[in-house]
């Protein structure tokens, strides 16, 4: 029996190719996939070989790469140690899984769906959404706090709609893309501002009343960070969400971080408890949890958020448009593999 998988096969190019199923480990579950979440910063880091990759995905140079670190699926079969879920249980999965029909799994990385009415291709960013709410609650944000989101994509948006559930007051947001304002103002920000106006700064910190206390930096950006901080409030804190690959922006951190007392608190998702939650650090799967029951009652709402349900078979021409127009590729896009039975 087989699968068919997604692999970038070199810089820029992806296929979709077959690949034997081996037989489930004591600890592992085969899991069916239905959907898989396409994580455009990450995924178009490791397809065009960019530098400090890290994570998942391969080593820069080495290639054929599988990604895709989010998905949900069915279980189909269970290794002997596995406990927590059994056959034709709807799962979502993490690390371990990668844009494939079938994947092998880890019991730690499984979350079992209790929603039967949640779509899958909703619930599937879980993971994705897990990421943002780790980040949130790093900068312990408290009700009525001023918090800032600067980017605008898939962690971005979600980082918006999270603020706003935990009581930002107000819940700013910027990105160069006037879509992407217009869409994260939908999701509930108060004020959309434009990185490239020559009074930025001046705009968020007057709409935050003199400076931003929560600022989430998801753009990856050096110069974003640097603007950041120039809008940041007294004893203001930063969670860099985005992953900056390439430090190249000049930042004085006696005057903008030491002397105003801004905390700079690293947000990688890996850097997070692995077996049990506490107060501003949740595993992800309690993250994705929570994401799921806001996903339900209505507080994210996907419909806004889930903008592109591509075929496998798409698969290169997907990958082509994210590695020469990455402005203009989808907020929320997903490979939907049951389009292939």
């Amino acid at each position: 029996m087989k699968r068919k998988i997604i692999q970038f096969v070199s810089a820029g190019k992806a296929e979709l190719t077959d690949e034997p199923l081996r037989g489930v480990a004591d600890d592992e579950a085969l899991v069916e996939n239905e959907i898989s979440a396409i994580s455009a910063g990450t995924e178009r880091a490791n397809l065009m070989d960019l530098p400090n990759l890290g994570g998942p995905g391969a080593a820069p140079g080495q290639f054929p790469k599988h990604l895709g670190y989010s998905g949900v699926g069915r279980v189909a079969e269970v290794g002997k140690n596995v406990r927590g879920v059994k056959a034709g249980d709807r799962v979502l999965t993490h690390w371990g899984s990668c844009h494939s029909s079938f994947n092998y799994i880890s019991e730690n990385n499984l979350v079992k769906i209790d929603d039967d009415a949640l779509p899958s291709e909703h619930a599937v960013f879980g993971v994705i959404g897990g990421f943002s709410l780790g980040g949130l609650r790093k900068t312990r944000l408290e009700i009525g706090e001023s918090a800032a989101v600067v980017g605008l994509g898939i962690l971005g948006v979600f980082a918006v709609a999270l603020c706003r559930v935990a009581g930002a007051a107000p819940c700013i947001a910027s990105d160069l893309s006037e879509a992407r304002r217009k869409l994260a103002m939908s999701l509930g920000a108060h004020h959309v501002f434009n990185p490239a106006d020559a009074d930025y700064i001046e705009k968020i910190r007057a709409a935050a009343r003199g400076g931003v206390n929560a600022i989430i930096e998801v753009t990856g950006q050096s110069v974003a960070l640097k603007q950041s901080l120039g809008f940041a409030a007294r004893f203001g804190r930063v969670a860099l969400l985005g992953c900056t690959r390439v430090s190249d922006a000049a930042i004085d951190f006696y005057q903008e971080v030491h002397r105003p007392g801004v905390e700079l608190i690293g947000a990688h998702t890996q850097a997070r408890p692995e077996q049990e939650s506490r107060p501003h650090a949740w595993t992800w799967r309690d993250d994705a949890r929570a994401v799921h029951n806001f996903m339900s009652d209505g507080r994210i709402d996907m419909a806004k958020i889930l903008s592109a349900v591509h075929s496998p078979l798409e698969a290169p021409a997907v990958y082509t448009s994210l590695a020469q127009t990455p402005q203009d590729f989808p907020i929320g896009a997903v490979f939907d593999w049951r389009l292939l039975k």
